[in-house]
């Protein structure tokens, strides 16, 4: 394990960073638990002459948790179901799964 992966697992492990949760493959696969960094950033978006702040939630979670992460595959997190939507990338080193996601 290289100083990189030994500093992802501890910030997901930090229980001030990262939070519990279930992972379902496609929604209905088996339950897996995992441990996610949970973010909700405000995001602006244009419409012709306006600008609008929306509400958005991005999942990190360790690719060696997860192997293979997809959209529609879904995360309960604090009793809260988020779907991934879109394609979810990897950090440059392939440690990290960053997901877009949305509350069902």
């Amino acid at each position: 394990m290289n100083a990189f992966a030994a500093s992802t697992d501890i910030l997901f492990t930090d229980p001030h960073l990262s939070q519990a949760a279930i992972y379902r493959a496609g929604g209905t696969g088996a339950e897996v638990p995992v441990r996610v960094v949970r973010r909700a950033p405000d995001r602006l978006a244009s419409f012709g002459e306006g600008r609008f702040v929306t509400d958005s939630v991005l999942i990190d979670v360790r690719t060696s948790d997860i192997a293979e992460l997809a959209e529609g595959d879904t995360f309960e997190i604090d009793g809260a179901l988020y779907e991934v939507r879109g394609a979810p990338v990897r950090d440059g080193r392939h440690l990290t799964w960053a997901a877009e996601a949305r509350q069902l």
